[in-house]
């Protein structure tokens, strides 16, 4: 994997908009439930993830393939230097996209290698959607997405940093559910956001290959 982007991209005034802020909060949540030991981040951009998750007494290491951006461990996430089931928790927001399809799996696959419990993931979802929200008395709110009508998915056009998205053509959410797989895993949910629908949350939990989950792999 090659870099992509400079430092400077990730200057806080031109990357982090509210909409990214609140998938950030998001990427916390989901990881901060989890109770980790040990978390490792694939791809920590401008920091932000590690810099909150260390305040609040978290161990996280990071590794990018650009030494500019500081990370712990410059690798790819194709190979990454760490032994089997390292760390409690393996994330990587909004990277694996940046590969191309055949290599994100792979790296997906090194991912769970070094996942220990989990591994929590976002990727880009290109359908539109409306959010709804219906206030009922006595049960509360109701949040749900409508997809917009589309007829074909779009095609996705290489723009120097998305080989893919989720819901362009040949790229269907059903292929990355059966595509991002391993002997021991499992998918706990999947969901996209209400403030920044364009990010697709993925959770996974690992599970003991004396399980009966090994039927469904």
């Amino acid at each position: 994997m090659e870099k992509q982007v400079d430092k400077s991209h990730y200057q806080f005034s031109k990357y982090v908009s509210k909409r990214r802020w609140a998938s950030i909060w998001h990427q916390i949540q989901e990881v901060v439930s989890l109770a980790p030991e040990n978390i490792l981040e694939i791809g920590p951009g401008p920091g932000i993830f590690k810099q909150i998750l260390s305040h609040l007494g978290f161990s996280v290491d990071t590794v990018d393939v650009d030494p500019e951006l500081k990370p712990d461990f410059v690798a790819t996430a194709g190979q990454l230097p760490f032994k089997n089931n390292s760390y409690d928790c393996v994330c990587a927001f909004q990277v694996l996209e940046h590969l191309k399809y055949d290599e994100s799996i792979a790296a997906f696959k090194e991912m769970a290698r070094v996942a220990r419990k989990n591994i929590v993931i976002s990727l880009p979802d290109s359908r539109r959607v409306w959010f709804y929200s219906l206030y009922i008395p006595k049960f509360g709110s109701l949040e749900f997405f409508i997809p917009k009508p589309q007829l074909k998915l779009p095609v996705h056009q290489f723009d120097g940093e998305h080989h893919w998205e989720i819901n362009k053509s040949g790229y269907p959410l059903s292929r990355i559910y059966g595509d991002f797989k391993y002997k021991n895993l499992r998918l706990a949910k999947s969901y996209r956001i209400r403030e920044n629908p364009y990010h697709r949350f993925f959770v996974y939990e690992k599970f003991d290959s004396h399980d009966d989950f090994n039927k469904e792999t």
